[in-house]
């Protein structure tokens, strides 16, 4: 394990993924600040943020559950992405490219959770 959860690459791509979502929520229509646009930017910060939390925990077992904590937030993403889409909010490329990143953060964080899992 390297010296900082910014060392990890999990932690990494959930930034790349929260500063996505901000750029592309941006550009949302206004009367949405409060409901996708808020829910989108709570959720992109907090799989990161869950990574962070759990890597400075005392047990691999905290670890592990905060790592669940991401991985769930990811999925709401994901979810969300999806209704962005269908109400045609967002430019496409930048939308395509956050499906993407949620995506590698998706399987970055299963590798890690299996590589601590005893």
């Amino acid at each position: 394990m390297g010296e900082s959860f910014r060392d990890l690459i999990a932690w990494q791509r959930a930034m790349a993924s929260a500063l996505n979502i901000y750029r592309l929520t941006a550009t949302f229509p206004a009367d949405e600040r409060y409901g996708l646009v808020s829910q989108l930017r709570r959720a992109a910060v907090s799989v990161a943020s869950n990574i962070a939390e759990g890597y400075g925990r005392a047990t691999t077992g905290e670890y592990l559950q905060f790592l669940g904590h991401a991985r769930g937030s990811n999925s709401e993403i994901e979810t969300q992405l999806i209704i962005a889409q269908e109400l045609g909010f967002g430019n496409p490329a930048q939308l395509k490219e956050a499906e993407e990143i949620c995506g590698d953060v998706e399987r970055l964080l299963r590798a890690l959770i299996k590589s601590l899992r005893p």
